[in-house]
This record gives C-alpha cells, structure tokens and sequence, in this order.
C-alpha cells in the first residue's frame, strides 16, 4: 500500500501542476473575453483594450516558460476571432511585443514602479505597430492611426489596475505547482 501512494500522489498531482501552467494563457484569453465583451461603458466611443497584452507582459517577464511563444499566437488569434479583426491582426502584434520582451527580457525586469508602465508602454506600442502594418497590407492602405492609438492609450492606463491581479494569480500558481510537486 505505501508503495502505492507515492505513484497515486504524483497521478493526482499531475492535473493540478497541467492546471497550475494553463493559469497564464487561460487568465490571457479571459481578458480577451472581457475586452470584447458586447458592452461598452463610453458608449462606443473608446475602442476596446488589449488587455491580453498585460497578460503576455506580466508572464513573458515573470515566468516565461509559462508564456511561450505558440501561446501568443493562440492568444492572438482569439483576440482576432472575437474583435471581428482580420486573423492575424492581433496575433501579428502580440507576437511582436512578445519578441521585445524576449530580447530585452533582463534589462525589463530590472524596472521598477513608473519604468514598468513606461516598458509596458513601449512594449504595447510595438504590439500596436505590428498590427498596424498587417491591417495595413491586408486593406492595401494605409489606415487611420488615431483608433489604435486611442486604443494604446487605453490599455497603458488600464495596466496598472491589472498588475495586482496578475500578480495574484501567479502567486497562486507558485503554491498550487509547489503543493502538487
């Protein structure tokens, strides 16, 4: 019996540590959900955040094995599907703010407070170029900037509200892959 139970343990534990690295992607794609939700409080004046892009930032950096890069895409692509935007859009955009934080990934981590949202800025900056440019050759124009910019904006202020949340749910991932293992 007691040779048993540590094979048992580890076929318990095993969905709970699955469960503890889908929390980053599934916390993406629900923020994708919320950002398009069918609802506007401004009436439809504002476009709808890319909030999915706090997400990427907050993983890519803290635990980046969690984050990979199929990840973005996929996350990317759903934000496409339910923003009505052409595939690839967004998927274009995240992979490319993903790259920036990839490459720049120790100089990142090393900001603190004000810096950090500076960093996010730039970082949500690139993601918007990348989706600018597609959108761009997709329509064989260029297109007006001033939406994406807003929409820039937009997520930059919405980011500080959504550090303490990711902040949460990767700590509640540390104990739940530490309790399982």
């Amino acid at each position: 019996m007691t040779e048993r139970s540590p094979a048992l343990f580890l076929l318990l534990a095993a969905p709970s540590r699955l469960f503890g690295r889908l929390i980053p992607i599934l916390v993406a794609l629900l923020l994708v959900g919320v950002a398009n939700l069918p609802i506007s409080f401004t009436g439809g004046l504002l476009p709808a955040p890319a909030l999915a892009l706090a997400a990427i930032w907050y993983w890519a950096l803290a635990r980046p094995s969690l984050m990979p890069p199929y990840a973005v895409l996929l996350i990317g692509l759903v934000e496409d599907l339910l923003s009505g935007g052409p595939p690839g859009l967004w998927a274009t955009g995240f992979l490319a703010g993903y790259v920036l934080i990839d490459r720049q990934r120790k100089t990142l981590l090393e900001v603190n407070g004000a810096g950090n949202v500076v960093s996010f800025t730039g970082v949500m900056v690139v993601a918007a170029a990348g989706a600018y440019a597609v959108a761009s050759a997709i329509y064989l124009r260029l297109l007006p900037i001033g939406p994406l910019l807003l929409e820039t904006i937009i997520t930059v202020i919405l980011y500080p509200l959504l550090q303490p949340v990711l902040h949460f749910a990767d700590r509640n991932i540390t104990r739940l892959v530490r309790s399982a293992g």
